[in-house]
């Protein structure tokens, strides 16, 4: 009876074994098949990837051929070899080109990528390529620039020459210079020589750069000539010199949140004394006095630029991705600028909506501009600067006209976008710490979502093209 109950006793536990080995058996080889299942995503990973860099490779050498060299819609199998031999699997690559006026402005690729050890388990990366933007930056400059303790800056403020920066930054500060003649204009007091590339009393720093590679204005410029034809031949919206004297003539968009634009021609204008970047006075004409309504205008989806061979006032409420040009690539008689009169925003801030705005010369805000006002989009000053002249009320014949008094000094000017000026820049103006003309607290911030997606012909930051977005779906 006792061997009886022995063998019971040895045949429990040999069931209880097996089940234990059973179980770790099943686990082990589970862990075996996740793990080869891991593996294989991992390949399908970088197979897709491998996709992408091919056909980045494949438009440096073949720029705006968007069918593999086929002639024929996608999708297109790329095989990617294994350094050892065979084959590690394959991508398959759908592209779709952005266009605008006829002309490709940005292309999104999509790759699938599948490993040979497990077709079960695909990767699918997105990429766009095109050159970065401007829109990629807060500020981008070509000359020494001041940025006063009242400045709040979001992005990166980059520029050719030196940096006196005493306001606030959360992003990268950088000048291209190594050192430069830091003066009382800029807020050195006593000068500075030489100045690091950047210097002042701001909190940020540690995010200050010298030395950093230029950027060549001149090679990021957008041909006007080129934008000139697209507006007239290729769908856009085209207007010519107006008529009348130089001085009180123009035109005066207002955007609406319809996707149009009431269009006014100017017929007279109100002079006043203006100081660029605080001297001497000249007399400017930046102040609509009289105007006629020329029409609504629905602006065109596939070709949504504006090209103006004249002076131009901008405002309103802007749907869509809409690039505005004020340029004369030959001799009118005038030199055609941009004047940002009143509030310019969007009417979806999802990133649909965005605005561009070109100057072949200033991009000025005028005297008579909101007391608290708000901006929003890109503004490049191709060939001149972004700002708002010095006024006074107290040098005599320098003075604005009474009734003008009250906008020399205005409370806030907030600026979400990017300011791309070849000469210095200023919205305000102090004497001894006292605003004396200008925007007492300005607050800037860079769009991210028109970073990667910009209104059409918005210029480039580098020559170079590259991935803007990456991301996984």
């Amino acid at each position: 009876m006792q061997a009886g109950v022995t063998t019971m006793l040895v045949l429990a536990f040999m069931g209880i074994f097996l089940l234990i080995m059973g179980t770790i058996t099943s686990y082990a080889f589970e862990q075996a098949k996740y793990g080869r299942a891991l593996y294989a995503r991992e390949q399908a990973l970088g197979i897709a990837e491998a996709g992408l860099e091919y056909y980045r490779w494949f438009l440096a050498h073949n720029p705006n051929d968007l069918t593999n060299g086929t002639g024929v819609a996608g999708p297109y199998a790329y095989t990617v070899d294994d350094p050892e031999g065979g084959t590690l699997g394959s991508a398959s690559i759908s592209v779709t080109g952005n266009s605008q006026c006829g002309v490709i402005q940005s292309i999104d690729i999509t790759s699938e990528g599948t490993s040979d050890s497990n077709t079960a388990f695909k990767r699918t990366l997105y990429g766009r390529y095109m050159r970065q933007s401007v829109a990629a930056y807060s500020y981008l400059l070509n000359s020494n620039v001041h940025a006063g303790s009242d400045r709040a800056i979001t992005g990166l403020y980059f520029s050719n020459g030196g940096i006196r920066m005493d306001g606030t930054n959360n992003s990268d500060v950088s000048s291209a210079l190594t050192t430069w003649n830091c003066t009382s204009s800029y807020g050195c007091s006593p000068a500075v020589n030489p100045a690091p590339g950047v210097i002042g009393s701001g909190s940020g720093s540690a995010l200050w750069h010298n030395s950093a590679a230029s950027i060549d204005f001149a090679g990021i410029a957008t041909s006007l000539a080129n934008l000139k034809t697209y507006a007239q031949n290729n769908g856009g919206l085209y207007f010519a010199s107006s008529t009348g004297a130089v001085n009180s003539r123009g035109y005066h968009f207002v955007f609406q949140s319809n996707d149009t634009v009431d269009v006014y021609r100017i017929t007279a204008t109100t002079p006043v004394q203006g100081a660029p970047n605080g001297s001497p006075y000249v007399t400017e004409y930046n102040i609509i006095a009289t105007q006629s309504l020329l029409g609504n205008y629905t602006i065109p989806s596939a070709c949504s630029l504006i090209f103006v061979e004249d002076r131009i006032w901008v405002e309103g409420v802007v749907s869509g991705k809409v690039t505005i040009v004020a340029a004369s690539p030959t001799d009118t008689g005038t030199t055609p600028y941009v004047i940002l009169p009143g509030n310019i925003t969007y009417a979806t801030n999802d990133g649909t909506a965005g605005f561009t705005a070109i100057s072949e010369s200033d991009v000025l805000i005028p005297l008579n501009s909101p007391d608290v006002m708000e901006i929003h989009g890109i503004f490049v000053a191709h060939n001149g600067r972004y700002g708002r002249n010095h006024y006074t009320t107290a040098n005599g014949s320098d003075d604005v006209p009474e009734s003008y008094n009250s906008y020399v000094i205005q409370s806030q000017l907030t600026t979400v976008g990017t300011i791309v000026s070849s000469g210095r820049t200023g919205t305000k103006w102090t004497n001894s710490g006292v605003t004396t003309s200008g925007y007492q607290t300005r607050i800037d911030a860079y769009d991210q979502l028109q970073a990667t997606n910009p209104p059409p012909f918005t210029p480039s930051a580098s020559v170079d093209h590259s991935y803007v977005l990456w991301r996984e779906q």
